[in-house]
């Protein structure tokens, strides 16, 4: 056989012995894209806090007990629409951040928040996380003890602090609290910097049930309070019978968006009909008997 007839042969053999293209292109290995897995919530062990109820009720900032019936259900009265916004489908996160404020000092504010925010965490299906953002007086602070613990204006500060970490458990169940934080100086720039708004998103984006509950300053007396005001997607007004001048509130609706507004609520003060119930303007009529004058 020919050298050329060798190499023809040897070409022709090796032809036979390999596999089809076709079939070896079918046999690499395949690569398969995935979407990354969403990254797991960092899991925090809460400071715990120990409410004292019966220190707040001699104290003032809940009702007597012979007027604990006649409260709640004004509490009702307030809360639910404010929960059926918050949680209704196609709401926005924002929807769940809800601001207490009033227009001056001695209002009444401080006693409504805390009150609002116990009746709305005895609801089955939410939780509610109280903030005291009421910067310059951290009243709610000094009422539950944890004046002195980090808080809001400690994760304002420091942009590597997770503000998640400083919330406390209660024992109340269903309610968590934020405190004040420290020190104050500043607190308006703070509070209106784009953190302000990353700390809001990351407290409502915990847990879809939970409810973001703000006692915020006087917006009349407080630059802090007229930041804070354009976080919260819901906002209720407190004001005091015989106590609150009515251009006061006047003025102090103009630094509140009318779209967030959801009620004013009268407080110390009777109003013609049933004296059976606390004051609720949710634009519409309301009847009222008196509350502790707490600020």
């Amino acid at each position: 056989m020919s050298l050329i007839e060798n190499s023809l042969e040897k070409l022709r053999r090796a032809a036979s012995s390999s596999k089809p293209a076709g079939i070896a292109a079918v046999r690499e290995p395949v690569a398969v894209l995935r979407e990354p897995a969403a990254a797991p919530q960092p899991h925090y062990v809460h400071r715990r806090t120990s409410i004292d109820l019966a220190g707040l009720r001699a104290d003032g900032y809940l009702p007597d007990a012979s007027e604990e019936r006649r409260f709640a259900d004004w509490c009702h009265r307030v809360k639910r629409p404010i929960i059926h916004r918050a949680l209704a489908t196609g709401s926005t996160d924002d929807a769940r951040l809800i601001l207490l404020t009033s227009a001056l000092p001695g209002d009444g504010k401080s006693f409504v928040t805390l009150n609002l925010a116990l009746s709305m965490a005895r609801e089955r299906d939410i939780s509610v996380l109280l903030v005291d953002g009421d910067l310059p007086k951290a009243r709610i602070s000094r009422l539950l003890g944890i004046e002195h613990e980090p808080g809001l204006l400690n994760a304002l500060r420091d942009e590597q602090l997770d503000v998640e970490s400083l919330v406390h458990d209660t024992d109340v169940s269903g309610l968590e609290i934020l405190s004040a934080g420290s020190p104050p100086e500043g607190a308006a720039e703070l509070v209106a910097s784009a953190r302000m708004r990353e700390i809001a998103a990351r407290l409502s984006s915990r847990n879809p049930r939970r409810l973001i509950v703000f006692d915020s300053a006087p917006v009349l007396v407080s630059s802090e309070a007229r930041a804070l005001v354009a976080i919260p997607g819901q906002i209720v007004l407190v004001a005091r019978a015989g106590h609150t001048p009515r251009q006061a509130v006047v003025d102090a609706l103009t630094h509140i968006d009318k779209g967030k507004l959801r009620g004013i609520v009268l407080n110390d003060g009777y109003v013609t009909g049933d004296p059976g119930y606390y004051g609720y303007y949710d634009y519409a009529e309301s009847t009222q008997p008196r509350e502790p004058r707490k600020g």
